[in-house]
């Protein structure tokens, strides 16, 4: 692992960003997978799902650790060496509330209810969608320093930023709706599921919401350049 790390950092030092954030794309995208099985009420399936998230989540925080233990004081970098690592940890706090929505999946044999089934893949998907846009910022990073953080690609990357908002705010009018729909539904569920139903959707939400701070905290490395 160290000299996958050391191998990364002489290719770019944003290489070892991008490669922490395909973990942690991993960890998102089988989102999709948990709640079709979900929907199918294939709870040993589903199970199994959850249990690879966790693994791949595991898999993400060493990776983390790796570059903070192994990012050398003295290397040279094109941005604050502390603002590198910021990144490194919203990127993981994403991975982190990925697992926390499967295992929140797995306390009880929950179902989606008709009543909110649409409403919810939609919100779903567009955290998925949230998520996606700040991993495109976080591919353009090596293309970044090529330009000296300036010119055309500057600005594509800020463009790029302000789409990831638009998604973000995108997520919190779908989240409206979910919530009338899940409390309308209330009676429907014990008040156990409902409960679960309120953490799920807030641990799905954060999602977006951290893929957001993201996208800011590179907007703001890219105003100190």
């Amino acid at each position: 692992m160290l000299g996958t790390i050391l191998n990364l950092f002489g290719r770019s030092p944003f290489a070892p960003l991008q490669a922490h954030m395909e973990k942690v794309s991993e960890c998102v995208h089988l989102l999709r997978e948990l709640f079709s099985d979900l929907e199918a009420k294939d709870y040993e399936a589903l199970e199994k799902v959850a249990n690879h998230i966790s693994d791949l989540e595991h898999q993400a925080d060493i990776t983390k650790n790796n570059i903070r233990n192994h990012l050398p004081k003295s290397l040279f970098l094109p941005i604050d060496r502390g603002h590198l690592l910021e990144i490194l940890s919203i990127q993981d706090r994403i991975a982190d509330r990925a697992e926390d929505v499967a295992v929140l999946t797995t306390l009880k044999n929950i179902e989606i209810l008709p009543s909110f089934m649409e409403e919810f893949k939609e919100f779903l998907e567009k955290n998925i969608v949230a998520f996606d846009s700040v991993r495109l910022v976080i591919k353009e990073m090596h293309e970044l320093l090529e330009s000296s953080f300036g010119g055309v690609e500057a600005e594509k990357v800020r463009a790029m930023i302000e789409n990831v908002a638009y998604e973000e705010h995108e997520v919190d009018l779908i989240q409206h709706k979910l919530l009338k729909k899940l409390f309308q539904s209330e009676n429907e569920m014990s008040y156990t599921t409902f409960h679960l139903w309120q953490k799920i959707c807030e641990a799905l939400a954060a999602i977006s919401n951290l893929s957001e701070n993201l996208a800011y905290r590179v907007r703001m490395t890219l105003e100190l350049k």
